[in-house]
C-alpha cells in the first residue's frame, strides 16, 4: 500500500473568503508602511549600487570599531562605514569585520596604495588583521546596475502579466501581478525596516520570488479554471474556495520542503549569502499569503466572465496532481 504524506487533510473546507476585507486590509496596510520605511529610512544599498570600496577584515582578535575607525581618521578616505560581522559559523577565533569606503571624487574605485595604507593604519589596531576581500565597484556603475535592477523587475512583471493575460483573462493577470507587487514592496520594507544591506544579490532574490510566487498562483488559477468548467452554476466565491482547499497540500508541500532547505542555508550558509537567502525565505512566505489571499480575493472583486467560451491554454500538469 503507497505511502503519500500530506500536510493537510485528503478533504478541506477551508473558507479563504471568511476575513476577506480583514487580509485585504492587513495587506494594504503593510505595503503603505512599506512605502513609508523605504522612503523615510531608505535603503542600505551595497557595494554594487552605492559605488566605492568594501573590504573584508579577518582577525584572530576581538574588533574594536572604534579603534578601527579612529586609526582611518587621518587618511581623508571621506566616508567610511565600520560594522563587525556576526556569524555563527564563525570559529571561536575568527572575528570579521567590513569596512565600506565611498566612491572617491575623480576616481572609480579606491587604488591599490590606498587599500595598502588602509591596511597598515589598521595594522597599528590590530596587526593580525588580514584583508581576505576586498569589492570595488564605480559611482557610474553603480548607477547603471540601480537603473538595470530596475528595469529587470519590471520587465520580469511585466512579462508575466502578458503570459497570465494571454493564458487565462486579464482579471487573472491583474490579480497575478497585485500579488506580485504586494511581495515585492513588503520585501523590500522589510529590508528598509532592519537596515539589511540591498545589492544585486538581493534583486536577484526579488526576480526568483516572482518566478516562485507566479508559480503557486497559476496552480490555483489552473485548477479555478476547471472546477469554473466543471461547476457551472456553483457561485463563484464556492469554486474559488474549493480551488483553493484542493490545492492547499500542493501549497504546503511545496512551500514546506522549500523552507527546509532555506532555512538550512540561512542558519549554516554563512554571513555573505545571508541577506540573499533571507529575501527568498520571506518572499515564499509573503507569496505563499499572497497566492492564498490577494490574488483570487482580487479577481473575485473584479469578477470573470463565465459565458461559455473557447479554453484557452493547456491546464498546468502540476495543477492536476490529486492535491
Amino acid at each position: 500500500m503507497a505511502f503519500r504524506l500530506r500536510l493537510a487533510p485528503e478533504h478541506t473546507t477551508i473558507n479563504f473568503f471568511a476575513y476577506q476585507r480583514l487580509t485585504l486590509a492587513i495587506s494594504a496596510l503593510m505595503m503603505a508602511a512599506s512605502v513609508a520605511l523605504w522612503a523615510v529610512m531608505g535603503l542600505n544599498f551595497g557595494i554594487d549600487f552605492q559605488g566605492g570600496t568594501t573590504i573584508r577584515t579577518e582577525s584572530n582578535q576581538p574588533v574594536d570599531v572604534a579603534a578601527y575607525r579612529a586609526a582611518m581618521t587621518g587618511l581623508e578616505l571621506g566616508d567610511v562605514a565600520i560594522t563587525e560581522v556576526f556569524d555563527p559559523s564563525f570559529d571561536d577565533d575568527q572575528f570579521v569585520a567590513q569596512v565600506r569606503i565611498a566612491a572617491q571624487d575623480g576616481s572609480e574605485a579606491v587604488t591599490p596604495e590606498t587599500i595598502q595604507i588602509v591596511e597598515a593604519a589598521l595594522k597599528t589596531v590590530d596587526p593580525s588583521i588580514t584583508f581576505p576581500s576586498v569589492e570595488s565597484v564605480g559611482p557610474k556603475v553603480s548607477g547603471e546596475l540601480i537603473l538595470s535592477a530596475i528595469l529587470a523587475v519590471l520587465g520580469a512583471s511585466g512579462a508575466i502579466l502578458v503570459y497570465i493575460w494571454l493564458r487565462f483573462e486579464w482579471q487573472y493577470a491583474v490579480g497575478a501581478v497585485a500579488a506580485l507587487v504586494h511581495d515585492i514592496i513588503i520585501t523590500i520594507g522589510v529590508f528598509a525596516l532592519f537596515q539589511i544591506k540591498f545589492d544585486l544579490a538581493i534583486v536577484a532574490a526579488l526576480l526568483t520570488i516572482l518566478g516562485y510566487s507566479i508559480n503557486d498562483t497559476v496552480v490555483i488559477f489552473d485548477r479555478l479554471r476547471e472546477n469554473l468548467i466543471k461547476f457551472k452554476t456553483m457561485p463563484l466565491r464556492d469554486v474559488m474556495n474549493l480551488s483553493a482547499n484542493e490545492t492547499l497540500s500542493r501549497t504546503l508541500m511545496t512551500t514546506g520542503t522549500t523552507l527546509i532547505a532555506l532555512i538550512a542555508m540561512l542558519i549554516f550558509g554563512g554571513d555573505v549569502i545571508r541577506g540573499f537567502v533571507f529575501a527568498i525565505t520571506f518572499g515564499i512566505v509573503i507569496g505563499t499569503y499572497s497566492s492564498v489571499y490577494v490574488a483570487k480575493n482580487l479577481v473575485l472583486l473584479i469578477g470573470l466572465d463565465r459565458t461559455d467560451k473557447p479554453k484557452k491554454g493547456t491546464p498546468d500538469e502540476y495543477a492536476n496532481i490529486d492535491a
